[in-house]
């Protein structure tokens, strides 16, 4: 599946499940086991860390707190996955894939609230503005990102100042925001809850 994890080139011919969309080796199309269970269970949480870029610890630790808090676990996830600083920095447009938000994030190039934060698991909340500190605005990255993702609407939750480089968050993402992510979140609540 598409995870659209190397920014541009994904939309474009070159992405590698378009060209090569099956195992490596002489036996790479024919061979296809079926996939149920526990399989299935797994390849839904592999997706979403990889979709979203974290380690094991990470996302089994945001699973603990999505569980904890009230609602519906799937979705508390996804909301919690969606509010951390770096997919908020990606999706205003401000990084042209994740791991080049999570970067301008760890160097320092964004700030909350006037703030410099370095940390990419910081969580935004409801009327929290985050924006390119006033240093990297002139930084070829972050303007050919900006010229990149320029087609790409911005999602609900988050309104953007493309011209300032200035993002703020409006509400709390809902699942049906999220209608690009093809995750069964109820896969990943099972799993963990074996």
């Amino acid at each position: 599946m598409k995870l659209f994890l190397k920014g541009a080139r994904c939309h474009s011919e070159k992405c590698a499940i378009e060209k090569r969309n099956f195992p490596p080796g002489q036996h790479g199309k024919a061979r296809r086991p079926k996939i149920v269970g526990y399989g299935l269970q797994l390849r839904e949480k592999q997706k979403a860390k990889r979709y979203y870029g974290l380690n094991e610890v990470q996302f089994r630790n945001l699973f603990e707190k999505a569980a904890r808090l009230k609602g519906v676990t799937g979705d508390t996830l996804l909301n919690l996955l969606e509010r951390r600083l770096d997919n908020a920095v990606y999706r205003a447009g401000f990084g042209a894939s994740r791991a080049m938000a999570r970067q301008l994030v760890r160097h320092g190039h964004i700030s909350v609230n006037g703030r410099k934060v370095n940390i990419p698991s910081y969580l935004l909340r409801p009327g929290d503005v985050f924006e390119v500190r006033e240093k990297s605005r002139k930084s070829p990255a972050i303007l050919g990102s900006l010229e990149a993702t320029a087609h790409l609407p911005s999602p609900n939750w988050i309104e953007v100042d493309r011209d300032n480089m200035k993002a703020r968050i409006l509400t709390q993402p809902a699942r049906e925001d999220l209608v690009q992510i093809k995750l069964e979140e109820q896969m990943i609540v099972e799993l963990y809850s074996k």
